[in-house]
């Protein structure tokens, strides 16, 4: 065992003055769990609009993300934890002031209905699939029987999800950067941007990819405006706050927040879907994946970055 004599309360190795307890895991999780949100809660809400219709085959499509990513999700974030055979801890007991907590019953609850609303749409990549028990087929028939009800649960469950990705970082009161009720309402609105781009991708109607694009812009301006106010808030308040907003203006992080996180991930997709709108002349698959680009970029320069910002100077 390697002893250690700590003299003085500064300065401690990867505590003070940074913290690198979390790596590429967290980001990747964080990400994968916001578009899954993202794609849920627009799917749901095409079911409650249009009163339980059949889903269009882009957001058929699109159902088969979330299992696959929310799987890939807890993988990454099961890589990351320490004491793996002890996670199962969080689900003995709820504790409502706890972000893990809700995140933890949320994707428990939320993971099984994206699993089941996936397979209940089987048959689009399986023509000739075929349930041969007759209880799994009494659950599908349930399913599509009581779809329009089910939705209303996966909304909640959605919105739940693509806020605690943000809210499980703001928690965190010792890091100023993540010290801000910002966070929340800033990584929904990129879960829902990344569900957007999804449902562009898939898509090959154009009305339907008229509708994805105004939303999308909708939500990078959203967007743009939560980053806006965070900064303006750090930058009127103590200093621990404002060198933690000089980190994006000049700082270690600022090429690679304002390049990939607002140039390529906002501002480039935002002047090509005004382009398309107007044209129509070219592939938005291109302006789909610079989408997703800029959302897991995001999730890293906010991790890697609140781990580097410190309340001791």
């Amino acid at each position: 065992m390697k002893e250690e004599l700590f003299v003085s309360g500064r300065n401690l190795p990867n505590i003070d003055p940074q913290l690198h307890v979390w790596h590429w895991p967290i980001p990747v999780y964080l990400f994968l769990g916001g578009l899954s949100a993202g794609i849920l809660f627009f799917a749901a809400l095409y079911v409650i609009k249009n009163k339980g219709k059949d889903l269009p085959d882009s957001y058929k499509k699109a159902l088969f993300v979330p299992p696959v990513a929310l799987v890939l999700g807890l993988i990454a974030l099961l890589f990351d934890l320490t004491h793996l055979f002890y996670s199962w801890r969080l689900f003995t007991t709820i504790r409502l002031e706890s972000p893990m907590s809700w995140g933890a019953w949320t994707l428990l609850t939320i993971t099984p209905l994206a699993f089941l609303w996936a397979a209940s749409n089987i048959k689009l990549l399986f023509p000739q699939w075929d349930w041969k028990y007759d209880w799994i087929k009494a659950i599908f028939k349930f399913w599509n029987e009581n779809l329009k009800y089910i939705v209303w649960l996966v909304i909640l469950l959605s919105v739940i999800l693509g806020i605690y990705t943000g809210i499980l970082l703001s928690a965190f009161n010792a890091r100023p950067l993540w010290n801000t009720s910002i966070l929340g309402p800033l990584f929904l609105s990129s879960a829902l941007s990344g569900g957007a781009a999804v449902l562009i991708f898939f898509s090959n109607n154009e009305e339907e990819k008229k509708i994805f694009v105004k939303l999308s812009m909708l939500l990078i301006v959203i967007e743009g405006f939560l980053f806006t106010h965070m900064f303006m808030g750090f930058l009127a308040s103590n200093q621990v706050q404002l060198e933690a907003a000089e980190m994006f203006l000049g700082g270690d992080y600022t090429i690679h927040f304002w390049i990939f996180d607002v140039i390529v991930g906002l501002i480039i997709p935002l002047v090509l879907e005004l382009i398309w709108l107007r044209k129509q002349n070219f592939s938005l698959k291109i302006v789909a994946l610079l989408l997703l680009f800029g959302g897991i970029m995001m999730r890293f320069t906010m991790v890697h970055a609140g781990q580097a910002a410190r309340y001791l100077y």
